[in-house]
């Protein structure tokens, strides 16, 4: 079949021309295929921060140098790898599991099992003896998640039918949210709760990461609930008679292949990797700043916790309304510049020292522009991702070359901070920002983005 021949991208597809109404909307969400994809959300948010600010946190507490800090962000590496083996995740089977749960359920329950066991070897690390076995753990809790993050799109772009692919993605961000906080704000509740009951603080971080492992079993149950989509049991049925190795080597040369065909290719792969790099860049000193500025952990998981999420939701609203009242190029020129220059909050808060109020809006400004960015980012990724014979494996691609800011672009951001002081640091945020927005300009004269045609966020 001709890749012409084939249906648009459910997640680009455009709107039916009746608008539903209010409860025929509602209804949607209630769907036992959107719900499904609901909890997955939540089980691919939960452990990013676990390697990520939540660990750095811990390291902070417990005397770790502000470099080593920075270097912990290459913790990150199989998120910006995790293409090279989503071939793997579709082509091949798990033994025992696949047969069991079917091609998808099978590597889920895989993942989340092997995800849940990388936590609790976390768990058992001491961040101010061994920062090299803490990295170690960290390493392992982002491959698992990163193997779970393929699997979870693959089925969420399979599992839903057209009509619910909208209800799906926004119930699975916001769900995936709620998982980040769970694992941010939540975790450093209980590891407060666990300290207050007597316990020591190496004590009260490893239960807090324990129970952490504990919540990745909402997604496991949620995947042997789950019945296998129909569009995976017909691409099974499809190459039941090609060997292993055939069938790994057919998704990922058309997945690469037809994208590095496209006029300015290479350009709109280095904006992917740029585009969210000044969020990168301070988002990885973020927690220890507060933390170095005086802030108790509590006060730090009680902003996140509530005005940063009500900051958040408010800015995916915002970002949505952009994309969809101007031009995909235009959204990315608002998005672009709103993530850049809201660092500069942060300079102000170094200034003026500890104080709640001023944190609350350091992290409002921060999180509600992320956001926008963010959901006109996801729309940019959504656009080039056009033919579903390889949507799983391009997304990954990208998602995961959208991911080298955050792990190897920032991983010298401890070091920055250290030699400029913290009110430079954030300024410099700001300037990281340049690259991007040149590259943004560059790809609009060539018409990059006219190209893409309209987006449906």
């Amino acid at each position: 079949m001709a890749s012409s021949d084939l249906p648009p991208n459910p997640s680009v597809a455009q709107a039916a021309d009746r608008k539903p109404s209010w409860r025929e909307a509602m209804a949607v969400y209630l769907q036992p295929r959107v719900l499904v994809v609901l909890f997955l959300g939540f089980s691919s948010g939960l452990p990013l921060a676990l390697s990520g600010s939540t660990l750095l946190v811990w390291m902070r507490e417990s005397g770790v140098d502000l470099g080593t800090i920075g270097l912990f962000a290459l913790v990150g590496t199989p998120y910006t790898l995790k293409f090279i083996w989503a071939p793997l995740v579709d082509a091949l089977h798990v033994p025992l599991f696949s047969r069991a749960f079917g091609r998808r359920r099978g590597w889920l329950v895989f993942s989340q099992l092997l995800l849940i066991a990388a936590i609790l070897i976390l768990a058992l690390a001491d961040p101010a003896k061994s920062p090299l076995y803490v990295a170690i753990g960290a390493l392992l809790v982002a491959a698992m998640s990163a193997t779970q993050d393929i699997v979870v799109d693959a089925f969420r772009v399979e599992s839903l039918p057209e009509e619910e692919q909208a209800a799906g993605m926004a119930s699975y961000v916001a769900a995936y949210r709620i998982g980040m906080l769970v694992s941010t704000a939540g975790a450093l509740f209980l590891v407060s709760a666990y300290e207050s009951s007597g316990r020591t603080r190496l004590e009260s971080w490893m239960w807090g990461y324990v129970t952490m492992a504990a919540m990745v079993l909402i997604g496991t149950v949620t995947a042997l609930i789950a019945t296998e989509p129909e569009q995976s049991r017909r691409a099974e049925a499809a190459t039941s008679g090609e060997s292993a190795l055939k069938r790994v080597i057919h998704a990922a040369t058309g997945a690469f292949s037809e994208f590095l065909s496209r006029k300015d290719a290479l350009a709109a792969l280095a904006f992917v990797v740029l585009f969210k790099f000044t969020d990168a860049f301070s988002g990885t000193m973020t927690a220890p700043f507060v933390i170095d500025l005086g802030f108790t952990r509590n006060d730090y998981a009680a902003i996140v916790k509530g005005v940063g999420l009500a900051a958040t939701l408010i800015g995916g609203f915002a970002g949505g309304y952009v994309a969809r009242r101007y031009s995909l190029a235009a959204s990315l020129w608002i998005g672009g510049v709103l993530q850049a220059v809201a660092n500069l909050t942060f300079s102000w808060l170094a200034v003026v020292g500890v104080s709640q109020w001023a944190l609350a809006l350091a992290i409002c400004a921060e999180n509600f522009t992320s956001a926008i960015g963010t959901v006109i980012f996801v729309a940019y990724l959504s656009a080039l991702c056009k033919n579903p014979l390889h949507t799983a494996t391009q997304y990954a691609l990208l998602t995961a070359l959208a991911a080298v800011g955050r792990t190897y672009l920032s991983s010298g951001a401890g070091y920055v901070a250290k030699a400029t002081g913290w009110p430079a640091f954030f300024a410099i945020c700001v300037v990281v920002a340049v690259p991007s927005l040149i590259l943004l300009a560059w790809l609009q004269r060539r018409g990059h983005f006219a190209a893409l045609g309209p987006v449906k966020v």
